[in-house]
């Protein structure tokens, strides 16, 4: 090849590369999409954790949303309140305090409590269990299987598997819902921070079924629902719920409750009252 042709071919790519950033330049002016700055602000105060708690697409799309008005300013269940002011501060509103939230395991099936139809080595994933004869090895079916795939999910470290079943540590908790999206038995809900008593247990099998698998499942005997002073307990489909709403902890519920299944999460360990003997007329 002749110096003149290479000369030739450098000034060819030359130009058509000039040619393509011109052009480049000029679809990047037409096409670009304007940015909010509130919205690069509100990103600079969020946590940047991109957990997805939020019901968004990450941090950038929670700030969108809020930018938009599609969500409150208090829509970061991990930055919780402070926060939220920080939001409400840059949209120039003010950002109402939000109750917080953490995850709750909905059984108290440990070892020792928990029956197994037999012994299994495997896979140590609660979604396998899915493909595992009678879907793992635990004889109750509505409850914590032990594997861990909540453990894997939660960005916090705020959950472990003790003793054969799940347990989160509140303090740790952001509420950000991966372990609930995890859990494929729906075992884990979110309950206020300071709920004193919920109820460990999600079975809705009837008492004689409950009891054959497992010592301290709710027999759906109804004794919480006909004591709370409140109607804050309510027996559905065989299992307990409490309206955390309503409950105003007094613990009646705990101490009625023959299987011991609602918890209290904090404090002394609840101990059933005696009745008071009747008097005797003379």
């Amino acid at each position: 090849m002749s110096v003149s042709g290479v000369i030739l071919a450098m000034v060819i790519v030359g130009v058509t590369g000039c040619l393509i950033g011109f052009f480049l330049c000029i679809a990047s002016e037409k096409f670009k999409v304007e940015v909010d700055e509130r919205e690069t602000a509100i990103i600079g105060v969020l946590p940047g954790n991109n957990c997805g708690g939020c019901g968004y697409a990450g941090c950038s799309g929670l700030a969108a949303a809020i930018v938009k008005g599609e969500a409150p300013v208090n829509g970061c269940p991990v930055g919780g309140d402070p926060v939220a002011a920080k939001v409400g501060e840059i949209m120039g509103v003010a950002a109402e305090a939000g109750v917080r939230k953490v995850a709750f395991v909905k059984c108290a099936g440990t070892c020792d409590k928990a029956k197994n139809k037999y012994n299994y080595t495997g896979v140590e994933d609660c979604t396998a269990m899915a493909f595992v004869p009678g879907g793992g090895a635990k004889a109750c079916n509505f409850g914590c299987m032990g594997y861990g795939s909540c453990v894997k999910a939660c960005p916090f470290d705020a959950i472990h598997v003790i003793d054969g079943i799940a347990k989160v540590d509140k303090e740790a908790c952001k509420a950000c819902g991966k372990c609930i999206e995890a859990c494929p038995r729906n075992l884990i809900e979110f309950i206020p921070y300071d709920a004193k008593f919920a109820v460990a247990c999600s079975s809705k099998d009837k008492g004689k079924d409950v009891m054959a698998v497992c010592d301290t499942g709710c027999i759906g005997c109804k004794l919480c629902e006909k004591n709370c002073p409140r109607d804050a307990v309510h027996v559905e489909d065989n299992i307990a719920h409490i309206d955390q709403e309503k409950c105003i902890k007094c613990s009646i519920c705990a101490q009625k409750c023959p299987k011991k299944v609602i918890l209290q999460l904090s404090g002394k360990p609840i101990v059933a009252k005696a009745d008071k003997p009747k008097e005797q007329s003379a």
